[in-house]
């Protein structure tokens, strides 16, 4: 550290993000990115944005892309905030919604962000404990006061509570908001975003980095009433008035237009997931549930750290974290048909061998 740090930057821990390494021959499942790329209607619409506009700014509300948006999610596009990646979304939500005279709630085992944003903004919070089965339970959040962040799906559990649970929340908790992180809802989650007309107190965020393979053009959204959108915007420009250049903007348009390819992908992750659990259960591990675009698994004879460390040295890359109650698991991406055969080949080498137990 040095003596030029200021008090803020001293008492941070910040969030670690997945290992990119560069590796020979890598096979990389351990950031939950799209085995596939983005569609071929993005790529024409970024090159048509690279031109001499470049050197003028872009628009600093992103008009454009918050009327697709709402179009697509049936709202107006007043509902609509938009970022630089759902992670800058998440950040100006905590300074601009979640910072209550109660503590912040959210899960015990969930986005290891969420406490870095505490400590960044100065908010209180406690986490609530996921059940024997690594469920959130809403109950638990019933009866307690401050606002409620909850991802779902859950990450890394990959486990998904039905709208009907989330409708539940906002209605009990209509004192606070109540913000959903819906980064994996597209494969097989509902989304809460029907419950907004009816619960002001509701802001769902969504991006485009996992279902529409855009994780390199950063984009990000939040969606809910008016009033909840404007706090945004009051944070975002008074910290970063243009936060999409001119092709992220054009590319999110193009993702957000071609349904077909958005659904081609996304039902081929959903198979490869399917196929990949049941490949994992073959192999005897216990396999949680999954909505998202990974699993969370655990073998009962193998550490996840050893397992971790194993595939490492077969060039295969897994994410493993060391927590409380999640230190046994692997999270595994659902990658392509041919990085998931090259994985459970490696994880059928890694425990047919003693040292890994």
């Amino acid at each position: 550290m040095s003596r030029y740090w200021s008090e803020l930057a001293r008492g941070l821990s910040p969030y670690v993000p997945g290992e990119q390494p560069r590796i020979p021959g890598l096979v990389k499942l351990n950031t939950n990115e799209s085995p596939f790329g983005p569609s071929p209607m993005v790529l024409e619409a970024i090159r048509s944005a690279a031109a001499d506009t470049l050197r003028l700014y872009p628009d600093p509300q992103s008009t454009r892309l918050r009327e697709v948006l709402a179009e697509h999610h049936g709202v107006a596009p007043e509902q609509v905030f938009v970022g630089n990646g759902s992670d800058e979304v998440l950040a100006h939500t905590f300074a601009a919604l979640l910072k209550q005279p109660g503590p912040l709630l959210f899960p015990d085992v969930t986005y290891s962000f969420y406490p870095v944003y505490c400590r960044l903004f100065g908010i209180a919070h406690e986490t609530v404990p996921l059940d024997s089965r690594m469920r959130i339970r809403i109950p638990d959040y019933v009866d307690r006061g401050g606002a409620i962040i909850i991802p779902n799906p859950n990450a890394p559990t990959g486990i998904a509570l039905p709208r009907a649970e989330i409708e539940q929340l906002v209605s009990a908790r209509s004192d606070a908001p109540v913000v959903i992180d819906e980064a994996y809802v597209d494969f097989g989650a509902d989304s809460a975003i029907p419950l907004i007309r009816d619960h002001p107190n509701l802001l769902v965020v969504q991006t485009l980095s996992k279902s529409r393979a855009l994780a390199g053009l950063r984009v990000g959204y939040a969606i809910g009433d008016q009033a909840l959108v404007e706090a945004l915007t009051r944070v975002k420009d008074s910290f970063n008035s243009y936060p999409l250049g001119r092709p992220a903007q054009a590319g999110a348009i193009a993702a957000i237009q071609d349904e077909a390819y958005f659904q081609e992908t996304r039902a081929a992750i959903i198979a490869n997931r399917e196929s990949l659990t049941a490949s994992l259960i073959r192999l005897g591990f216990d396999v949680l549930p999954s909505c998202a675009n990974f699993v969370f698994a655990r073998h009962p004879r193998h550490t996840g750290q050893a397992l971790s460390a194993a595939l490492r040295e077969r060039a295969v890359l897994v994410r493993h974290f060391s927590g409380p109650r999640v230190s046994d698991f692997i999270r595994i991406t659902i990658g392509s048909k041919a990085d998931l055969d090259r994985l459970t080949e490696a994880l059928a080498e890694c425990l047919a061998t003693p040292s890994n137990a």
